[in-house]
């Protein structure tokens, strides 16, 4: 999902499975040492920068795939505006190259960037005030370092962390979404406007519709992602100890971000559906809550309506992963060089 896209963390200031690769890249390298205090303060900033422009570079280039995603996770809710006569990828590409112009690959892009930065703030700093909280619990402080010990405070930090930014920046994930969402007839003219036109018609709430599913994605995207990506990277180090440290955590990041979208992905779409109720003054098409959509769902539309979009979600996966990484490793250097230092 979109916000597991973001939702897990495990150290680090990126995306999903590229955070954790990007947690083990970093620390399988040998820095110079530096006084304690400016090395955590330096490396805040620097992450929090890096991170944030990562993310927002890997949004933008696979913009496209992400809106085909959202256009067919919907088609079906509005037979006015979301039913393809065709329903294949290249198809629909070719009708928003064709009816709205290749520019229209980028919608709602904009609020996806400004998303980013206080996505990625909020999860860092949640991150790490939740971390030395579950590390002060009696009965823990005692056994901090210790591998099980370790793997359960960034399991549960990261979920809290993930929860708490997504709660926060929720209502421009919605936004990014009715913003993707519209085809020919233009509702919402832009992020400002669509703010306006929500709350007025659908009241403050309605700028949290479907945080339920997204929320309840959070520990299975979590855990998914966390151990599929480290049973994989433990395994293929067994296997080929000498193989690139980059190569390897691409990989299994990806692999990971495969499996989880798997077993998500149908949160996602109901997340998706519910944030469009009553999007451009249309009737509710769902009014039984997060289950009762989801059963609303299976029922008309059996398990493959589940899917609608998985695949262009798997063809953004590996893109997505290997941007960030790339990005971010770039960036950090860039940073700790003082490129960037006036």
């Amino acid at each position: 999902m979109e916000a597991r896209v973001g939702v897990s963390s495990h150290g680090g200031m990126v995306d999903g499975g590229a955070r954790k690769l990007l947690h083990h890249h970093h620390h399988s390298q040998q820095p110079p040492k530096q006084p304690v205090h400016q090395q955590s303060q330096i490396g805040t900033v620097h992450q929090l920068l890096a991170g944030g422009i990562a993310g927002a570079f890997s949004k933008t280039c696979t913009a496209p795939l992400a809106r085909l995603t959202i256009l067919f996770q919907v088609q079906g809710m509005h037979s006015d505006v979301a039913v393809m006569s065709k329903p294949s990828m290249w198809h629909e590409a070719l009708r928003i190259v064709n009816e709205e112009g290749f520019r229209a690959f980028w919608k709602g892009n904009l609020v996806t960037i400004a998303h980013r930065l206080p996505y990625s703030s909020i999860n860092f700093y949640a991150y790490e005030r939740y971390k030395s909280l579950l590390k002060s619990i009696p009965g823990l402080e005692g056994h901090s370092g210790s591998a099980s010990t370790d793997i359960g405070v960034h399991f549960i930090g990261g979920g809290l962390a993930g929860i708490t930014a997504a709660s926060a920046t929720y209502p421009l994930d919605l936004v990014r979404t009715r913003l993707a969402a519209q085809r020919n007839a233009i509702y919402y003219k832009g992020i400002w406007h669509a703010f306006h036109t929500i709350c007025r018609d659908e009241g403050f709430c309605g700028l949290y519709k479907g945080l339920g599913a997204t929320l309840l994605g959070v520990g299975p995207s979590i855990a998914i992602s966390f151990s599929v990506y480290e049973t994989l990277r433990t395994y293929w180090h067994s296997q080929r100890p000498d193989d690139s440290t980059a190569i390897v955590s691409l990989a299994c990041g990806s692999l990971s971000g495969i499996a989880s979208s798997t077993v998500t992905f149908p949160l996602d779409l109901v997340r998706r559906r519910m944030q469009l109720e009553g999007a451009a003054g249309r009737a509710r098409v769902y009014n039984t809550g997060l289950f009762g959509t989801f059963k609303h769902i299976f029922c008309t539309e059996g398990l493959r309506g589940l899917y609608r979009g998985i695949m262009p979600e798997y063809y953004k996966v590996v893109p997505s992963v290997g941007i960030v990484f790339m990005t971010y490793e770039t960036l950090k250097k860039l940073l700790s060089d003082g490129l960037f230092n006036s």
